[in-house]
């Protein structure tokens, strides 16, 4: 039981443990860490655990880990696979012969939220008594948990591996192991953070996690820097933004592969960020990439949008986005709010009576086919602020950190020019969401920045809580979208 500083106010309490850093991958641009053991470790025992909140789905599998050659039909490989159907496989594989194999019926398609997965290879245990469909010689535990209703390839039963059977492709000197790719395909695409690899040990997840004591059906990341890790382990923070590969527990460094600091982000674990939901979009052709911040709209509709995955209803809230193409040339792009679901063109901003838009166009704030006057016309490379106050029920917009008028000019040094919007209790979700989206028949491109960039910031401004990553000054009382200030406003 953690120390009351109320009934013992001379002692200290530490605060929990937070994480300060992720690493963002996209697969399209062939991001990966890797790393060749100079010295073998155990073939029979290692540990692998890892934070990840996942991305838009893309066509084929996306790797969490992989070890050997995955070279051809005499392949070696050792994979952590999310499948194109959002399970989870566990596979060693030995030239031809499939030495353990276990996939997960349970699936996993919520892109707005982290989840903790430990995998244990454990062939050494002596046990082979079956928990369900698992064993004690390999694991998959997902917050806190072990998944006990598992398959085989194609629906067939896991294969269990033998007593002592040699993973040949993990902690050997002939083989890399590889952090979101297998090789030169099946690049993982979403956020990864606190990377844990332990060789010659085999930990469950409380050695990674616990539950909140006062949520405790929340899992949460527990300081994990006192663990032994072994000949080959290391631990991954992500927090040296030169060095994203650095292993913090010595000198087990990773290689990066096409991963810069932009791609080093704060979305975390312990501090979720908002992020575009490819779930919840009427382009359903849209192209998600840099970890649901980017899309390009596909010009299949001439209205349409992209919501956020968070929701508000209260309180008061900031967020950046960058307008970075459109194939017509036009700035048709549209940024605001939506109070109902998008399920069709008649829905999207602008023209609903539950949304409320920029239209980048003509510099105007649109809701239900009208307009009101805000600033001018807005080119590309721009940067939107987008200030929502659900206290007083008004919306305010700026272009590159200049504020609209009211009367076509974007020369205000703080937001005074609003437009008023239902309140959030009036609308169909009962919540407003972040939108993004175009009013044309082309392609608009935006990068949208909750706090969690994607493009370079040049000046750098986090909110008064100290969250977020920001080109332009967040005005006073607002804030960015994450967790830690939804539970403190929202």
């Amino acid at each position: 039981m953690p120390i009351n500083s109320f009934l013992y106010p001379g002692v200290k309490v530490p605060p929990p443990f937070s994480v300060t850093n992720s690493l963002r991958f996209d697969d399209g641009s062939s991001e990966y860490l890797h790393r060749t053991p100079s010295s073998s470790g155990s073939s029979t025992n290692w540990t692998y655990s890892v934070w990840a909140k996942r991305s838009a789905s893309i066509s084929g599998d996306q790797r969490l880990l992989s070890n050997g050659n995955q070279q051809g039909s005499g392949s070696q490989d050792t994979g952590i696979i999310f499948l194109t159907d959002d399970t989870i496989r566990f596979d060693i594989y030995d030239s031809g012969t499939t030495r353990g194999n276990i996939d997960t019926k349970r699936t996993f398609r919520d892109l707005g939220a982290w989840y903790h997965f430990v995998f244990v290879w454990n062939s050494s245990s002596s046990t082979s008594t079956m928990n369900g469909s698992a064993t004690d010689r390999m694991q998959i535990w997902v917050n806190g948990v072990q998944e006990t209703e598992l398959t085989g390839h194609t629906g067939s039963a896991p294969t269990i591996p033998a007593q002592d059977a040699n993973d040949p492709n993990t902690n050997s000197t002939s083989y890399a192991m590889r952090i979101g790719t297998r090789a030169t395909n099946q690049y993982f695409n979403g956020y990864i953070a606190e990377a844990v690899f332990v060789d010659g040990q085999s930990l469950g997840a409380s050695s990674f996690g616990e539950f909140d004591e006062d949520s405790p059906t929340i899992w949460k990341p527990k300081d994990v820097s006192g663990l032994s890790l072994g000949t080959n382990g290391f631990y991954l923070d992500f927090e040296d933004s030169s060095s994203l590969g650095n292993d913090a527990s010595g000198s087990n460094n990773l290689t990066v592969v096409n991963l810069t600091s932009v791609d080093q982000t704060t979305d975390t674990p312990t501090n979720n960020f908002c992020t575009l939901n490819f779930l919840d979009n009427y382009y359903q052709a849209a192209t998600f990439s840099e970890g649901n911040c980017k899309i390009v709209t596909a010009g299949s509709s001439n209205t349409a949008s992209t919501l956020g995955t968070f929701g508000v209803n209260k309180g008061k809230w900031f967020w950046e986005a960058k307008f970075v193409s459109d194939s017509q040339g036009s700035s048709y792009g549209v940024i605001g709010i939506e109070g109902a679901q998008v399920t069709s063109a008649t829905d999207a901003l602008l023209e609903g009576t539950q949304s409320y838009g920029l239209y980048l166009n003509d510099g105007k704030i649109w809701t239900n086919n009208s307009s009101n006057n805000h600033g001018a016309h807005i080119d590309l490379n721009a940067i939107i602020g987008v200030a929502l106050d659900l206290d007083n029920n008004r919306i305010y917009f700026s272009k590159d950190g200049q504020w609209g008028d009211g009367s076509g000019n974007w020369d205000e040094a703080s937001p005074n020019n609003y437009l008023s919007v239902t309140a959030a209790a009036s609308v169909a979700l009962g919540n407003y969401f972040p939108a993004h989206g175009d009013w044309s028949s082309g392609t608009i491109g935006w990068e949208v920045n909750f706090g969690n960039p994607v493009y370079s910031i040049s000046s750098g401004n986090a909110d008064a809580n100290g969250y977020g990553n920001f080109e332009y000054a967040v005005p006073s009382g607002y804030y960015s979208l994450c967790s830690k200030n939804l539970a403190e406003f929202g």
